[in-house]
């Protein structure tokens, strides 16, 4: 079986390791442990017997319930069937310019939806020896490409997340403004946005109404444990959206993935509730994998840390799996970090304990 190239394949992982699926302790994906929510689980319940229907097409229900929580009119929103689907629609837009920017390490499905539609990429490195020590990383246009400063980018697209992933940098909401004014078209990947609380989070929902060129991606189901119902939104201007829906597939969104995500937006308890759980949990981690000899965790805004090794992390990925039953995201398919970084999620207290265990008693 092939090597994934993304996290929480445990499919491939209970194959290396000789064991039951549900045998794999992960953190190979970035997802809360603390769900999913009750109130998505009591939604999910209360709309089975709509199955025999099909979904709205309009889904007016779930963007009205996104538009409150948001403070925007419900056409400024478009749910979609994960932020993979919307990344397709995105990189259909990004291929029409003339290039499009990738901040990198980059998540590798960017470079699949430009791929699919024959975009030109290039390629804008962050010096990893200086973000994974300063988190006041810049991204002030004198860091862009050496081949592109002095010259125009209204042309060009730029695609980047925030927070960044795998590194876990938050970019400040200062530094990304100034690049609305530069860049054709902008698209901010929030993923892991809504694991900030609202005084600490940089999103730019808030001033998406100011520029047409901006498109903000925000997932569902990584904050509130719901990977597999699919479920992400994008945010933009309402003629962009009325264009991605001629494009895609009709019905997208199941009627149960719209009827959980329009409980949990308003579950005010489960947010708190992990806004309270995830620095003290993430920083145990943290401290816990510093004492380690050979490894070096760096900070991170996330819900996941990036960890860098002095043994090859694919192997030490492969001991933990087929010793301990434990799965860790190797990066791999981030070609600037390779075989010496792998990421871990952050799991609950015991889960976490657990790893450390195992990571101690290999290294």
């Amino acid at each position: 079986m092939q090597q994934p190239a993304h996290g929480g394949n445990l499919a491939w992982a209970a194959a290396l390791a000789g064991c039951p699926r549900d045998a794999i302790l992960d953190f190979s994906a970035s997802i809360s442990p603390l769900g999913p929510p009750d109130s998505a689980i009591a939604a999910i319940k209360s709309q089975i017997s709509s199955l025999r229907h099909y979904p709205e097409p309009e889904y007016s229900e779930l963007r009205l319930a996104l538009s409150h929580f948001h403070q925007l009119p419900p056409e400024w929103i478009l749910p979609g069937n994960g932020s993979a689907e919307l990344l397709t629609l995105v990189g259909r837009e990004l291929a029409a310019l003339a290039a499009t920017i990738l901040i990198t390490p980059a998540f590798g499905d960017y470079y699949r939806t430009l791929a699919a539609d024959n975009a030109k990429v290039l390629e804008f490195p962050i010096d990893l020896s200086h973000l994974l020590i300063n988190n006041d990383r810049s991204l002030s246009e004198d860091k862009l490409p050496l081949e592109l400063r002095g010259q125009s980018n209204n042309d060009k697209g730029l695609l980047l997340n925030n927070p960044h992933n795998p590194t876990g940098k938050l970019f400040s909401r200062q530094e990304i403004l100034p690049l609305l004014e530069e860049f054709a078209l902008v698209v901010v990947d929030e993923a892991f946005m809504d694991f900030l609380p609202p005084e600490e989070e940089q999103s730019l929902i808030s001033v998406v109404q100011e520029y047409e060129n901006l498109v903000v991606l925000r997932s569902l189901t990584k904050f509130y444990s719901l990977p597999g119902l699919r479920l992400g939104y994008a945010i933009a201007h309402p003629d962009c959206l009325l264009r991605w829906q001629s494009w895609r597939d009709p019905w997208p969104v199941n009627n149960l993935a719209a009827a959980a995500a329009i409980a949990v937006i308003s579950d005010r308890n489960f947010q708190q509730q992990t806004w309270q759980w995830l620095p003290p949990t993430r920083n145990q981690l943290f401290q816990g994998l510093a004492t380690i000899p050979g490894l070096q965790p760096h900070t991170s805004a996330a819900n996941f840390l990036l960890v860098e090794s002095q043994q090859s992390s694919s192997q030490l990925q492969q001991q933990l799996l087929q010793h301990h039953q434990i799965l860790i995201r190797d990066c791999l398919s981030f070609k600037e970090l390779g075989d010496r970084f792998f990421r871990v999620a952050v799991r609950s207290v015991s889960d976490n304990q657990r790893l450390l265990t195992a990571l101690r008693a290999l290294l």
